[in-house]
This record gives structure tokens, sequence and C-alpha cells, in this order.
């Protein structure tokens, strides 16, 4: 097969990205050819995105429409294949082309204004799906200006739900979680369209496992934004009244926020915000840590950390929100708690670092879990299979 990938970077940068290059590695190792129709660079791990996609056509400046055109002209794709990709005459273009059209959901940016499915004033998950409710009263059409200048832009509701109609005609939309399945069912998508696909971390260290040490060390590895709730992680922790140490990994701009707010509550001495580590300096912790805290309170599409983790026998405590249910069974191989529930938050991971055989078990029901349900060679041949049944109904169409 010759698939044409679409998003909107070129290079490593986050989730969406990593998903990208791994798949597209793993497919031209099978044998196929893969292109990319791409906007600009990340600057991060280009040559690797150079070596898997021997086919580059950079969307640039000018008609994207033509742009299209061009590459689906040039490249003669037998399946589209679109990540993150918001710009309309893209979209508009490759629904027009008549070719077979995949579409990788990562996040909620289709279907919400917001890009985010939660208030960011009230802090509660939205279950609607876009309607005039989203201009008021939740106010969604005004969403942070990321580009400099005034701190707020206007966001096209019209032009938002001209995207869901476009997106509905795609062909196959491939999911991470039954949550996410549901969103798209709730913003009018046919179920026949949907497939859900998780996407797979590779098996980890089979030799790592942590040795449930007295440090009682409890790891949070991830972005530091609003959303991720690591503010109410250290309210949580300040619940605490047993001895504890507590490593966040990672940036963003909540951190200087949280730091405050550590300081504020007390915890100065037992939080420690390291920043980014490499993959080799996390394992160490790994090693040592007793408990993983995934504090989101925006609905996670699936938050990949907590697949990680499982690969390497750890016990997760999360709030319930978006699809961490489809992984996390509560008692099973962690704790899925009440959404913002603090007290019930601080309740579990003190359960785990002072049941350490508990800990150890819900760790090995992890790694059984993750080993059975998420195996990454499958998960390439069902995405391979599902691309030959999408060229196969259009060619039957035809």
């Amino acid at each position: 097969m010759k698939i044409l990938y679409v998003h909107e970077r070129f290079g490593a940068l986050a989730g969406a990205e990593a998903n990208a290059h791994i798949t597209a590695t793993e497919l031209g190792r099978r044998g196929h050819a893969m292109g990319i129709l791409h906007g600009p660079g990340t600057g991060k791990n280009e040559p690797a995105w150079e070596a898997v996609f021997a086919r580059r056509y950079p969307l640039g400046v000018g008609d994207p429409s033509a742009r299209v055109r061009q590459a689906l002209a040039e490249f003669q794709p037998d399946a589209v294949y679109v990540h993150k990709m918001a710009d309309l005459p893209v979209i508009e273009a490759l629904v027009g082309s008549g070719r077979p059209l995949v579409r990788m959901v990562h996040d909620h940016d289709i279907y919400c204004l917001r890009s985010y499915k939660y208030n960011y004033f009230t802090r509660r998950i939205c279950t609607r799906p876009a309607t005039p409710y989203c201009i008021f009263p939740c106010l969604a059409s005004l969403v942070r200006n990321r580009a400099g200048g005034f701190p707020l832009r206007w966001m096209s509701y019209s032009q938002k739900r001209r995207e869901i109609a476009l997106n509905r005609r795609f062909d196959r939309m491939v999911v991470v979680t039954e949550y996410m399945k549901e969103e798209l069912l709730r913003n009018g998508f046919e179920a026949s369209r949907i497939e859900i696909h998780a996407p797979v971390p590779r098996m980890g260290d089979p030799a790592l496992r942590s040795n449930f040490s007295g440090r009682n060390l409890i790891l949070y590895a991830g972005q530091i934004i609003r959303g991720k709730g690591v503010d109410v992680l250290l309210e949580a922790l300040a619940l605490l009244d047993i001895p504890f140490e507590c490593v966040i990994l990672g940036d963003g701009n909540h951190l200087e926020h949280c730091r405050q707010l550590s300081q504020r509550l007390g915890l100065a001495e037992r939080v420690k915000f390291e920043g980014f580590v490499p993959q080799e300096v996390l394992k160490s912790f790994y090693r040592e840590c007793g408990v993983v805290a995934i504090s989101s309170v925006w609905p996670e599409p699936i938050a990949t950390i907590g697949l990680e983790v499982m690969r390497y026998a750890l016990p997760v405590v999360a709030f319930d929100a978006g699809g961490i249910k489809d992984w996390l069974l509560d008692g099973h191989n962690g704790f899925l708690v009440p959404w913002m529930d603090r007290p019930q938050f601080a309740a579990r991971i003190k359960q785990c670092l002072t049941d350490k055989a508990l800990a150890k078990k819900l760790g090995e029901n992890g790694l059984r879990l993750v080993s059975e349900r998420y195996d990454f060679d499958q998960y390439i041949r069902d995405l391979e299979a599902m691309f030959e049944r999408v060229i196969a109904e259009r060619r039957v169409a035809a």
C-alpha cells in the first residue's frame, strides 16, 4: 500500500507526533510506501522523520488546496491517513479527492471549540455535543490566543460545524477508547465508520521492577498545564499523614503556579519538580516508585503514560476523567477515584504506599492487562487490516 500521512507539523513534539512516527516506521518496515503532507517543522528529531517519509509535501504558503492536489497527483496514495489537521481547505480538498480517507482522533479538536472538553473556569467536564450552547453560556468561542498580542481570540462556531460535517465523510475515524467513540457518536458520526485502535507503547524493560521501598515515592510524569491537575494532586498530597516523597517530571505553563502552591501547602521538602528527563533517567524513578499519580481533571482521551508505567508493573491512582477508565480498573491494577475527590485520591495513594504487597499485586495485574490487551504488533496488523478494508470498500462502491 501507498499511504499518505497528513499532519499539521513535521518532527517530534508530543503524543500525536510520536504516534504518527512510530506507526509510519512500522508500516514502512512491512513494505508499505510512506509519504506525508505536512505543516511547519518542529525542529525536533526531523532527520528521523525524513528517514521514514521518503516523499514529503510541505504545505508552505499559498493555496493549500492546490498543494493537496499536487501531493495526491504525485504520490498517488492508496489511502490517506490524517492526524491533526484543522485547516479546512486541506480537509475539503481531501474529501473532494475521492481517495479512501482515515482520520486518527488524538483529542477533542474536531468537535470542541476549546479543544479540551472542559470549562477552563469551572473545570467541569463537558458532556454536550457541539451546539449553540458552546457560544453561550459556555463561552467556548473565546479561546486563548497563543500567537501573542491580545490574550483571547474568537473561534467560529459555524466553521466548527463545517469541520464536523467534513470529518463525517471520512471512511474511518480511528479513536483510542470507548469514551472517544462515544464523543463522536454524540456529535453525529456513524458508528459503522468508527474503529478503536489504542496506541500501544513498546514493551518496557522486562527486568526492571520497582523495589517498593520505604522511600514511599510518588511519581507524576507529564505536562504541567492546568488540565493535568498537578495543583489538585498537590492539594491531595497535603492531606497525607505518612512520610512520602513526590517527584514531578515535566514542564508547562502551570509549573510556576504549582511550585508556589507547593510552598504554601508546606510540601517544598517532600515534592520535587525535576523538569523533563530522558527515558533512561525516568527508568531510575520507576525502580524506586511506589505508585504513579495521574491527576488529570480534563477528559483524557486515554493518558498513554498509564499504559507505559503498567509495562513496569507499577500501580496507578487516577481521577475518573475521560478514557482512563478503559484501562484503569478500580481495585485491579490501581484505583480510579471520583473526579476531583482529593481526600479519596490521598487515601488511595496512602493505601498503595503503606500496603506494599497490595501495590505489587496491582502492578503485576497491570502488567498482565497491558501485555494481553495492548500488543504492539497486533496494533500495527489491525491498522493494516483497516486500511485494506477501507480501500476495498471504496473499490466496491466505485
